[in-house]
């Protein structure tokens, strides 16, 4: 008797390696942790910024930071991604600390944390099979000259020493890692500058100068604000507006890092996580966030991260380095994170989507939607508005192209006992491109018998059975029968229920 042996599927979201895997190999470990390190120093001045962006203390984008890194380190859906306060999350919800105050601030916070969640149960998650690769495309583009021109005030208006420092880290980052990979080079570069700098007295911009640094801990907050209909009503509209940004961010930001370290993550569970960090975080006194593409790539590309480790010990060091070591952080001077995130640009530029081959190979719809795509990001410096504005654009397009994929083809049998005009029907029908089927047919001068066949097509809207019908009762105003015939199970199933009841004719 022969034996059959039931062998479960693969987890097709089980981490590699994982986080034990990681725990128990010093040089993955090693790299793990040297990776959170960086990775909290290119923090610091960026929840600095964003604070101010938001129009709240610094401290309110730290203790965020901290507070996301560590709680999506282990509820997140995708290894090795970094989440903490973040721009467009700021941009969305900046009225609300100017108009309203903290408490309101920190209401929306917790509110747009409790929306995600239940977007999560809802499924949202699954509309990212509906952003075309093109699009992808544009917003890792866009956000790479985002990441580039970020780093623009800093050189601008600098003492002139700060140059060729910049120039010394791009070259440590571009040489180290062709002479060892177990110390990330942005840390090698970091640590490098830092030591000249002191050592030689060179005066240029550090972290210190960014803004304040907190002297403790994040204390639980509960906002003092009024449990009304009123207050929903203020907070909501900021609340989704922030939820909906930070989950399409946070799912883009997974989606590239799935196709980098070729995994899978569940970005359902990406989702609800991204929810529960931003309660905790608002809870605790912060601005909310979501997933951060630059340092996620200093992470992933840059450091070699995998595992969530990583994650944890980023929101970890942070606090160690802002409330422990804030006097020696204060020092790093800015030129040696901006070389970091300029690597970091170049690293994120998907290059060989500009290439003169692939720009001849690729359709022109596709170009145009990733050139869109990154024309939007770029003016608005808002993803969710430019990935929004890169979809309408491939739907728009995709639209046109199919418009013309169906076919219309006409013979006369005349000879038969009741004359008759055969029309075949070839291509997917829908709204676009049944909208020039009517000019199709010859109403005219076709025999009494007109006989219509889909066999060689698919009805897939209720625009092409009401344009079916405004056919059908065309002929009828002639006196002229109509057949239609060959429809497969599903058109014929839509086709049976709205013909005659769309008012296609009348």
């Amino acid at each position: 008797m022969a034996i059959i042996h039931k062998s479960t599927a693969p987890n097709r979201y089980r981490a590699e390696p994982s986080v034990l895997t990681a725990l128990r190999t010093p040089r993955l470990l090693t790299r793990e942790v040297l990776a959170g390190l960086v990775v909290a120093m290119a923090l610091i001045p960026e929840a600095i910024a964003f604070s101010i962006i938001a129009g709240v203390d610094p401290r309110v984008g730290l203790f965020s930071s901290f507070v996301m890194a560590v709680t999506i380190a282990f509820v997140g859906g995708r290894p090795a991604m970094i989440t903490a306060a973040t721009g467009a999350v700021a941009l969305v919800i900046a009225p609300v600390a100017r108009d309203y105050g903290m408490d309101y601030f920190i209401a929306t916070v917790i509110l747009a944390g409790v929306f995600q969640i239940v977007l999560s149960l809802i499924g949202v998650a699954k509309l990212m099979r509906f952003i075309p690769h093109s699009v992808m495309v544009g917003f890792v583009n866009a956000l790479a000259i985002l990441i580039f021109t970020s780093q623009l005030p800093q050189l601008l208006g600098v003492p002139f020493l700060v140059y060729p420092l910049v120039a010394a880290g791009l070259i440590i980052m571009i040489v180290m890692p062709r002479i060892t990979k177990v110390i990330p080079a942005p840390l090698v570069a970091i640590v490098v500058i830092t030591v000249v700098t002191v050592l030689m007295a060179i005066n240029v911009p550090t972290i210190g100068d960014q803004g304040e640094l907190p002297k403790s801990f994040p204390e639980l907050f509960f906002p003092s604000i009024p449990l009304s209909w009123e207050t929903f009503t203020i907070i909501a509209p900021y609340a989704l507006g922030m939820a909906l940004v930070g989950i399409l961010e946070s799912l883009m930001t997974a989606k590239f890092v799935d196709e980098i370290t070729d995994t899978h993550s569940n970005k359902t569970r990406e989702t609800w996580g991204q929810g529960v960090a931003n309660v905790l975080s608002g809870l605790f006194g912060g601005m909310g966030g979501c997933a951060m593409i630059g340092q996620t790539m200093i992470n992933v590309k840059a450091s070699g991260a995998r595992t969530r480790i990583s994650t944890f010990l980023a929101g970890i060091f942070l606090l160690v380095l802002v409330l422990g070591l804030g006097d020696v952080l204060a020092v790093v001077p800015m030129a040696a994170l901006v070389a970091v995130m300029i690597i970091v640009s170049y690293l994120t530029f998907d290059w060989h989507s500009i290439r003169l081959s692939t720009l001849k190979r690729m359709p022109k719809s596709e170009t145009t939607v990733m050139i869109a795509t990154v024309i939007v990001i770029v003016l608005t410096h808002n993803l969710a508005i430019g990935v929004v504005a890169g979809v309408i654009v491939a739907m728009v397009a995709f639209a046109r192209r199919v418009a013309h994929l169906a076919r219309v083809e006409r013979t006369l049998e005349l000879e038969q006992p009741v004359p008759t005009a055969y029309y075949t029907v070839t291509g997917a029908l829908f709204f676009a491109s049944s909208n020039d089927l009517m000019t199709q047919f010859e109403y005219v001068d076709d025999p009494d018998r007109i006989v219509i066949d889909f066999s060689a097509s698919h009805i897939w809207d209720a625009s092409t059975v009401a344009t079916l019908d405004a056919i059908t009762y065309k002929y009828q105003q002639h006196d002229k029968h109509v057949v239609i015939e060959g429809l497969n199970e599903a058109s014929h199933e839509l086709h049976n229920r709205l013909a005659g009841h769309l008012g296609g004719g009348h």
